[in-house]
Order: C-alpha cells, then sequence, then structure tokens
C-alpha cells in the first residue's frame, strides 16, 4: 500500500509538502500540484485517515442517524444527505435505530467520541427529554425532518400543516364530508402539525371532526393497515382517509382490498411523502409531495457550515404540494 512518502518520492517533493496539499493548508504551484496528483494516481494512494485525524483534529466523515432504511422515505432522505456530503468530499456513517432509543444514544455519543465530525438526526418518536439533554452540548448537529423539543440546533423541515390541509382539502373538494385522519405518534411535532392542517380544512368547510377517526400510532405500513380495518369495520365507515404517509397509505390499501372494497369506488385516499411507489401502486396515490432530494442536501450545508464555523438559519421549513393521480373519487351518495 502505498505511502506519503512514496506519494512525495515520486512528484519529488518532501512528504510536508504532500500533506500540507491534500489538507488545503498550502498553496502550491500548478506543476507541482499536477506532479503530485499524478503521483497519487500512478501509486492509487489513499489517505490514512486516522493519521489525518490526528493531524488536522477532523475525520471527514459525517454520522446519518436514521429511524427505519426499510422505510423508502428514510431511506430517500439518507440517500439525498449522502450524495450531498460525498460532493463535498464527506464520508458518511448510517445508523438504523428501529425506534430503539439506545441506539440513538449510541450514536450521539460516537459524535462525541470524535468518531465523526457531524451528525443529521432523524427519529420517528417522541423524546422523553433523554435525547434533548444529550444534543444540548453538542454543537455540530443538524435535525432533519422532525423536531426535538428543547435543542437549539440548525433545522430543516416541511410545512407539514400546509401538506395535511392541501390533501383534506382536496378530498372536501371532491365532495366528501366523513373524513378520517391516520397518522404517526401524537407526541411528534409532524403529526401535530398535520393534525392542525387537517383540522382547519374540517372547520373551514364546517364539517364535524369525530374524535373516533382520528387514528395517531405509528408511521407503519402495518399501523395504516391496523387502523383502516377499525375503520370500515365501525357502525358509520368514513367515505376518505388523509394518511398522513405514503407507507400509511399502503396499509389503508391492502385493508380495503382484503375488506372486498376498492380505492377510490368506495373510499378515497390521499397519502403524504410522494415516495417513488406512489405513482406506481393501483390505484397511483394522490399524495403530498416532499422535495426529499432538498431536504437532504440542505440539511448537510447546514452541518457543513457549523463545521465551518460560519453562521446559519437555526430553521428552514421548505413548501409541499399536492400531487393528483387516481385515489381520490367525486363522492357519490348511495342513495342516489
Amino acid at each position: 500500500m502505498a505511502t506519503l512518502s512514496d506519494v512525495a518520492t515520486a512528484a519529488g517533493v518532501s512528504p510536508t509538502a504532500v500533506s500540507r496539499y491534500l489538507n488545503n493548508r498550502i498553496e502550491l504551484p500548478q506543476g507541482t500540484r499536477d506532479r503530485i496528483d499524478a503521483a497519487i494516481a500512478k501509486l492509487d494512494y489513499r489517505p490514512n485517515l486516522l493519521a489525518k485525524r490526528l493531524s488536522t483534529g477532523k475525520s471527514e466523515a459525517i454520522s446519518i442517524v436514521t429511524p427505519e432504511i426499510s422505510n423508502p422515505f428514510f431511506a430517500e432522505l439518507a440517500a439525498a444527505v449522502e450524495a450531498a456530503a460525498d460532493s463535498h468530499g464527506y464520508a458518511v456513517y448510517m445508523s438504523s435505530t428501529r425506534g430503539d432509543p439506545l441506539r440513538e444514544i449510541d450514536a450521539i455519543k460516537r459524535l462525541q467520541d470524535q468518531h465523526v465530525d457531524g451528525l443529521i438526526m432523524m427519529t420517528n418518536r417522541p423524546d422523553d427529554g433523554t435525547l434533548a439533554a444529550l444534543l444540548r452540548h453538542i454543537d455540530n448537529v443538524v435535525l432533519l425532518d422532525e423536531d426535538i423539543p428543547g435543542v437549539s440546533v440548525p433545522k430543516v423541515f416541511v410545512e407539514n400543516e400546509q401538506g395535511a390541509y392541501l390533501g383534506t382539502r382536496h378530498l372536501i373538494e371532491a365532495g366528501h364530508r366523513d373524513i378520517a385522519l391516520i397518522s404517526g405518534p401524537a407526541g411528534l411535532m409532524s403529526v401535530r402539525e398535520r393534525q392542525t392542517g387537517f383540522r382547519r380544512a374540517m372547520v373551514e368547510a364546517g364539517l364535524p371532526i369525530r374524535a373516533e377517526w382520528l387514528m395517531l400510532g405509528e408511521y407503519s405500513r402495518a399501523y395504516g393497515a391496523q387502523s383502516a380495518k377499525t375503520l370500515l369495520e365501525g357502525s358509520v365507515r368514513p367515505t376518505a382517509i388523509m394518511a398522513c404517509s405514503d407507507y400509511l397509505a399502503i396499509g389503508v390499501l391492502q385493508a380495503v382490498r382484503q375488506a372486498g372494497l376498492v380505492v377510490p369506488d368506495d373510499l378515497s385516499l390521499v397519502g403524504f411523502d410522494d415516495m417513488a411507489f406512489a405513482e406506481l401502486v393501483d390505484p397511483p396515490l394522490t399524495t403530498i409531495r416532499q422535495p426529499v432530494a432538498e431536504m437532504g442536501r440542505l440539511a448537510f450545508e447546514r452541518l457543513l457550515a457549523l463545521l465551518n464555523k460560519t453562521e446559519v438559519a437555526t430553521e428552514i421549513r421548505l413548501p409541499v404540494e399536492l400531487v393528483v393521480r387516481r385515489s381520490v373519487a367525486p363522492f357519490v351518495s348511495k342513495g342516489q
């Protein structure tokens, strides 16, 4: 394996010059830079990251903590962060916590131990104060998609309330009056905001909100199916559902089919996310599009600003949009 000294010898310069050049700590003539680059390519030289960390104090690596990498939404967000980090020469270490608070704590402690330079944190469970207490004393952290109350770090979110409002308004404009909501855990910011958007649309239209039709549990396909089954088996059945994630919506589709019903003929459905599969399911899903690639890029840019000790906005909200496909149909009364 080629060493720094091998590169220096091949390029006709000192090892110190090569080291400082690779760490962007010296300006060299173009001819010298070309010789060093050619030697690196010829020898297939790869820097010793441990030695580099000792000399610069940086690992040139960040960590992404994601709740569940098997969930397409979190997988797409993580991929967007990784693409942005790679364009700036940063390696990415990914941790899938599966909603386990101990795994979240372990990921934060790795940052404290300086195994990585910074952390982009995603969670899908309400914090009991443990994460906030740990993060309160760390500088290089960005929260993505979901808030952790009590933490003053840069945050990248979307307009959750407006998204649920747009989706619910779409159902109302299609003539639906009996509309249910299925969402995630009650203590999460996104859940609270999306429920607020749903309520705002219903109140504006003068429609009743049935407490038993506000289903709050998990952002999972299983919970979507379980909630839809409960709603469909009730004495009074909703004609439409606002599902606050596409994963929940997939569960709803599953339950509707198992009940021998059809979307949208028997039940109209709106999701939230616009994952790649949303236009491939049958029927193609009407949903709220989140700008996932932009979210990931902005999260890394804010982390990079923290690493470079430059000022960065505390919170940014990205707009969402309604994507109309074929999972919503005009309401037709059974008496007609």
